[in-house]
This record gives C-alpha cells, sequence and structure tokens, in this order.
C-alpha cells in the first residue's frame, strides 16, 4: 500500500470513529484557567469578504490563522508590559517564533517562551501592532488547503458528535483551549473555525463558549443538543441559528 494511501485510510478511520470517552464525573461547568476574552484574543478580525464586496486588501479567509494563533499565543508567549517596546520588524519576527510552534505541543514554562514587550496582553498588543502582528502571523494557504477540512463535505455516523462534545469538554476541564472545525456544509454559509475556552450545562444540553475569529467584540456560542445529538450554531458570527457538523481541529500533527 502506497504512503499516500496508508494516510487516507488513517484520515477516514479518524474521522468516523466514534467510541465516546466518557468519565465518570464532570464538573457541570467549565474555562480554561488564565484564558481571558477581553485579554487573550485579537483586537482585529478576520474579514468576511461577502460583507465587503468592493474592498480591497481585506484581511479575509485568515480564520484558521487566527485561531489557531490564539492557542500558540497562550501556550508559547509571555507578555512584558514594564519591557521597552521593540520597531515593527522586531515584533513580527517575535510573532513568527510564536507561530513556529506546532498548537499541539506542550506549554512552554515561562522562563522559555517567546517574549512580546511592552504590552500587557495579546489584545492590547494586537490593537497597537496590527500590521506587525498580521505579517508575523504569515500566511493563510497551507491553512486553505489543509488535508482535514475535506470533512466538512462528508456526513458523520451517529454518535460522532457525542463523542466530538466529550473529547472538547475533556480538554476544556483540563484546561486546554480546544480549536473546532464548524460547517453546515453544502449549505454555502459557515466552513469556519472557533475557538473554544469554556462550557457551561444547560436545560438543552452543554453550551460551549467560543472566540469567533469573525467577531472580536463578544463572545459566541456552540450548542449540543444531547436529545437529537447534534450541534447548533446557537450565536455564531453572521451565521443563522440552526445544526451544524463541528470537528476538532490542530490538536496532532495528523488532525
Amino acid at each position: 500500500m502506497s504512503r499516500i494511501a496508508v494516510v487516507a485510510l488513517v484520515l477516514v478511520t479518524a474521522a468516523c470513529a466514534h467510541a465516546p470517552v466518557r468519565p465518570a464525573a464532570r464538573p457541570a461547568a467549565a474555562s480554561v484557567p488564565a484564558f481571558s476574552f477581553a485579554d487573550d484574543t485579537f483586537a482585529f478580525a478576520n474579514d468576511i469578504r461577502a460583507r465587503h464586496p468592493d474592498g480591497h486588501d481585506l484581511y479575509a479567509n485568515y480564520c484558521f490563522v487566527l485561531a489557531r494563533a490564539v492557542r500558540q499565543f497562550h501556550r508559547f508567549a509571555r507578555f512584558d508590559p514594564a519591557a521597552p517596546r521593540v520597531d515593527a520588524e522586531e515584533y513580527a519576527r517575535r510573532v513568527r517564533a510564536v507561530s513556529g510552534h506546532a498548537p499541539w505541543e506542550p506549554w512552554l514554562p515561562p522562563a522559555e517562551r517567546v517574549v512580546i514587550p511592552g504590552f500587557a496582553s495579546l489584545r492590547a498588543f494586537s490593537a497597537a501592532e496590527e500590521a506587525a502582528v498580521k505579517t508575523g502571523l504569515g500566511s493563510r494557504f497551507w491553512t486553505l488547503v489543509h488535508w482535514t477540512n475535506w470533512r466538512v463535505s462528508m456526513p458523520v455516523p451517529d454518535g460522532h458528535q457525542a463523542a466530538v462534545l466529550d473529547e472538547v469538554l475533556a480538554e476544556l476541564a483540563a484546561g486546554r483551549l480546544v480549536q473546532l472545525l464548524v460547517t453546515n456544509w453544502p449549505k454555502q454559509e459557515l466552513s469556519h473555525t472557533v475557538v473554544a475556552y469554556g462550557y457551561r450545562g444547560v436545560d438543552d444540553g452543554v453550551e460551549l463558549t467560543v472566540w469567533d475569529p469573525n467577531d472580536p467584540a463578544a463572545p459566541g456560542a456552540v450548542l449540543f443538543d444531547r436529545r437529537r445529538e447534534r450541534f447548533v450554531a446557537s450565536r455564531v458570527y453572521d451565521t443563522r441559528v440552526g445544526p451544524i457538523r463541528v470537528f476538532r481541529m490542530y490538536y496532532s500533527w495528523l488532525l
């Protein structure tokens, strides 16, 4: 069997696996410690082309880059507001150093993290040095052609979405951000990514609190309907409330 065929087989197997991992007990609500929507997210948005038909030089189709980078800054960067500021070129270099770490790598200890001098948070840094941050984050190309994006076009077996929920809740309860691929394909409205950073039990099931790269103003929400065993875009930017499919993203070299 060729190497390509082996990789394809592993991808299909991973996509279709749906044996849930259900811990004996889990908190009714949890959020990632030391993560703040107001401080630890980007001040600028990923632009939506449909909302800017006459726009030029839009920062559009960078949602995967931004979502991945929020996790990378959370794991690999340290902000030092007391340190002297540097020029834009140096800030871009430091952003490249942060984004050079794979998002599934273990957290770096504070002494080994990339230092961002002159700012107290990612929000303040990206507001003041937007151009340098965007330069440092680099191209969107490989995120757009990533091999796991094909999942948006495929149905999911019974139990798959419940298993995804179990994995997400376990990660959040362990204090780890979770990047999610969300889609309502073949409806051409939502093929997007968000970052879950908390959850709470609600009457209908479980509500995930998410940061949406398209909306720096307020948190979003994705609901898991336990009765129907499906996710619902209950508060996803520029998306009608309705059923969606959800997959985890960038949690290993393969998926």
